[in-house]
């Protein structure tokens, strides 16, 4: 009677050592980028359908992998390169690069993206210039994104707009109009 109090005692431990293993190799499992920006205060449309592989490391910063360079439609067009980078904390991703968001008919790199309080229902993209403003509901789910033709001209000339525009201080446009009328626009 003892043996068999042993045996089944034993096989109850390894029964709880097995399930504990087995636990233990889920949380080493690679998450996918969608996952990822959800445990992290961030809507999983943040990046597009499609993306080949993720990878995320101790300190926050990852790099993303699209099949393609594409554009996603939201209230205005994003552009994304086939490899995306950038640092994630809680609420918000820093320091990105290889994502550009269209305004007017310039496109601006995007620099960072925050969720400043999720009761608000918006969501940040600072491209520099300014902050544009979407509603979270935007970004639910992952967007289609269509194979990007030719954009890459210009999407270097709103970089150059960008740069030029946050390099001055105060941020504003000054009109040259001491040209009469070969009036011009200076970025200062």
């Amino acid at each position: 009677m003892v043996r068999r109090s042993s045996r089944a005692i034993t096989l109850f431990l390894l029964l709880i050592v097995a399930v504990a293993a087995s636990d233990a190799g889920a949380l080493d499992a690679p998450s996918s980028a969608y996952e990822v920006l959800r445990r992290h205060g961030l809507p999983i449309g943040i990046f597009p359908k499609g993306v080949t592989d993720f990878r995320l490391d101790d300190e926050g910063r990852f790099v993303v992998h699209l099949p393609v360079e594409c554009t996603a439609k939201f209230e205005t067009e994003v552009h994304y390169d086939r490899n995306v980078t950038g640092t994630l904390s809680y609420g918000q991703i820093a320091s990105i690069s290889g994502v550009f968001a269209q305004e007017l008919f310039l496109w601006f790199p995007v620099r960072g993206i925050r969720v400043d309080i999720p009761s608000s229902g918006l969501i940040y993209f600072d491209v520099g210039v300014i902050y544009k403003r979407f509603s979270l509901s935007l970004f639910e789910i992952p967007p289609e994104c269509s194979p990007a033709i030719d954009s890459r001209d210009h999407l270097l000339e709103g970089f150059r707009v960008a740069q030029i525009v946050s390099e001055n201080q105060s941020g504003k446009l000054r009109y040259d109009l001491d040209q009469g009328d070969d009036s011009s626009t200076d970025f200062v």
